[in-house]
């Protein structure tokens, strides 16, 4: 009789069983928590469906300690499976009489089947006998130790160490394995260390191991020994517990949601406590006393509602309500020493002006290739002022006075300690040196997008600047031969391309990618393959504007079709070209005109041909679709020049009936072959006034 929820078969239709898995270690860097959660999850699903283990849904959780997953709704047998093994084909299998060969009999034995519950198949063209296997499942609590230990050797973190005479590793050394299935142990051990039912609390507070009985108590037990193993909870606990510490004050923490996340894995239980510093250090620049407080501390910046930085700060613990009075001592005194340190950093840095830091730019070296500092300065210098020439001219002065003081803050004190505060800096000591606003606030955006989605410059100095720094890098790199290969970009060249792209749409900067990267490798050495160093580098770029373009929503086809031009006019244009190409894609003579560019491009040549000869157009169609080409081609130069592409295109629609009855009437491959080449000619020519726009013959007319 079979038990109840258990067929006859012996498979469980009741998925109602529960995996804990526990991974207990020392300390993880706050870093490595997320990715390893999401790695277990990721694993443990694939790993549970691989061996026909069905589940309702697994839910991981990390802290400093432990690394856990809870899987619910597991069924007490694995799925029972069928398939199918293929052996000998037909022909080999079975003789002229259809009597089975020893290829058959020998591959049902091994099967494990008769010969005559051999099928007959179809694979790859041909006919082969195979066995139908009918595998029952077996139960879920003999194959888990295999899952576990398939979960821990599938984790790799960004460093991995040995410890003591194993063989095992780990980000850190495992001390404990928890597993249980349902109030049962999951028995294994890896490297000798041995699973079992028992877990760790708070390695201060509660100390000693347990043991857990029932996996519905895993998450209260632990919190009865100050552990809070839910990240969102502990992230939870943070906010609402900062803002009741500060809401009494009229203040706020200044929102940072990198800080918290790395502070909700540096602890297990955490307890906000509210500190103070003295006034006198809210002279320091803000972005400096924030980055103190979080770089070294992991300390959460107060504001007042206004934004105004004051003089209080939050320290998250890892220890109970009653040490927070410890607690704030020592963090008090911690950061009056961070402080005082920043204050003389920052003093003795804005005795020493900004341009009189350059010529110590020579001692600092780029790229060993690449020269110094100062080199790249001069190549920014110049590429700037080209941009602004094109761009900005009343900006120049502003935009090449700040490309001179770019690097300077580099050897600076403060940005030395804090190197995320580079431009920030220099800011600040431009502002000091008398400097103006435009050159300061242009040091403090060159960075910008510091992240591929973030913030852009806000001011068209920065903006400038920004590129040209950029671009140079990017550049520079191509030239030596150092390039993104693979997910290997160590240079983060992809991301400073994308910045240029952004930046240039963002901006409407009005110089095609083409000239930038031009003037860019013009201002670096010349070796022998910089022009095939530099095809690169625009391939490079192509095809990030192209995932750019598909990122902002437009469909391959018209993606596609933008490619051809892409760098060779304003970034901004070809938004504005496939916009007004959406919005005439509506018009009644859109597709007819697609169609009719579709067979000029599939016939002309691809090598440049030869002016076309008036005199040698013959029939009335080749010279009317001539007269009428020659009559549009100064207003469709006029209409984009304007920028009015929509005119432009609707323009062009008007080609499509001289197109089409030249090809009706007209036989373009003559026998006679100066009245063939000019036939083409006319029709290349045709392609390179539309192609101007884009490229028609990758549109689709759906």
């Amino acid at each position: 009789m079979a038990e109840k929820g258990i067929e006859d078969n012996g498979v469980n239709n009741l998925l109602n069983a529960s995996l804990l898995f526990e991974i207990g270690t020392e300390d993880l860097p706050a870093r490595f928590i997320f990715p390893a959660i999401q790695q277990m999850e990721q694993q443990a699903s694939g790993i549970l469906r691989e061996m026909r283990i069905p589940f309702s849904g697994i839910k991981t959780y990390g802290t400093p300690r432990r690394l856990a997953l809870i899987a619910e709704g597991l069924p007490r047998s694995q799925e029972d499976r069928t398939r199918e093994v293929f052996g000998p084909s037909r022909k080999a299998a079975y003789d002229a009489n259809g009597r089975p060969t020893k290829a058959a009999v020998g591959f049902a034995q091994s099967q494990g089947v008769s010969v005559e519950q051999l099928i007959i198949k179809s694979k790859d063209k041909g006919e082969y006998v195979a066995a139908v296997l009918e595998e029952k499942g077996g139960p879920v609590i003999a194959v888990l130790p295999e899952i576990l230990k398939r979960i821990v050797l599938s984790l790799h973190l960004p460093k991995s160490m040995r410890w003591a005479d194993g063989d095992l590793r780990f980000a850190r050394p495992i001390r404990w394995l928890l597993a249980l299935f349902d109030d049962e142990t999951v028995s294994f051990d890896i490297d000798g260390i041995r699973s079992s039912n028992t877990t760790m609390g708070h390695r201060f507070l509660s100390p000693a191991a347990f043991k857990l009985q029932k996996i519905s108590g895993y998450k209260s037990m632990l919190a009865n020994r100050h552990v809070v193993v839910d990240q969102e909870e502990r992230k939870k606990i943070i906010v609402d517990a900062m803002e009741v510490l500060l809401g009494s004050l009229g203040e706020k923490p200044v929102q940072d949601e990198e800080l918290l996340e790395t502070v909700v894995n540096l602890v297990e239980y955490p307890v906000p406590v509210l500190a103070t510093f003295p006034a006198a250090y809210l002279g320091l620049p803000r972005e400096l006393l924030i980055t103190v407080m979080k770089g070294h501390q992991k300390y959460f910046a107060v504001k007042k509602a206004e934004s105004t930085i004051t003089n209080h700060f939050v320290v998250i613990s890892n220890t109970s309500e009653e040490n927070a009075g410890t607690v704030r001592v020592g963090a008090e005194r911690v950061i009056r020493a961070r402080f005082e340190d920043a204050r003389f950093y920052f003093e003795e840095d804005r005795k020493v002006p900004l341009h009189t830091r350059m010529e110590y730019l020579r001692k600092v070296t780029f790229h060993e290739r690449l020269g110094s500092l100062y080199d790249k300065t001069e190549r920014i210098v110049s590429i700037a002022a080209f941009l602004a020439g094109r761009v900005f001219p009343a900006l120049k002065e502003h935009v090449v006075r700040a490309a001179r003081l770019a690097k300077t803050d580099l050897i600076t004190g403060v940005v030395r300690e804090f190197p995320e505060l580079q431009g920030i800096m220099g800011k600040y000591y431009a502002l000091h040196d008398g400097e103006s606003k435009e050159v300061a606030d242009a040091l403090e955006e060159q960075y910008l997008p510091a992240y591929s989605g973030g913030a852009l410059p806000r001011t068209d100095a920065g903006a400038l600047l920004s590129i040209a720094d950029k671009i140079d890098t990017v550049a520079g790199f191509f030239s030596i031969g150092i390039m993104p290969t693979g997910s290997e970009d160590p240079f983060a060249l992809r991301r400073q391309a994308l910045g240029i792209i952004a930046i240039m749409m963002d901006k409407s900067i009005d110089v095609p990618v083409q000239d930038l990267v031009d003037k860019a490798f013009g201002t670096l050495p010349h070796g022998e393959s910089i022009d095939v160093m530099k095809e690169q580098m625009l391939r490079f770029v192509r095809n990030r504007v192209e995932a750019v373009l598909s990122d902002l929503g437009y469909s391959s086809d018209f993606v596609q079709s933008a490619l051809p031009v892409c760098l060779r006019i304003p970034l901004f244009a070809v938004r504005e070209r496939l916009d007004a190409l959406k919005r005439c894609r509506d018009h009644p003579a859109y597709c007819d005109f697609l169609v009719a560019m579709k067979r000029v491009n599939n016939i002309i040549p691809k090598s440049p041909m030869p002016s076309v000869r008036p005199e040698l157009l013959l029939e009335e169609q080749e010279i009317s679709l001539s007269a009428k080409l020659n009559s549009m081609r100064g207003e469709i130069e006029s209409l984009v020049d304007n920028k009015r592409y929509d005119d432009a295109v609707i323009l062009l629609f008007s080609l499509t009936e001289a197109v089409n009855r030249f090809f009706d009437h007209i036989l373009v491959m003559d026998k006679r072959e100066e009245i063939k080449q000019n036939r083409l000619s006319l029709l290349q020519d045709i392609w390179q006034t539309v192609s101007a726009l884009a490229d028609f013959s990758k549109l689709s007319s759906n």
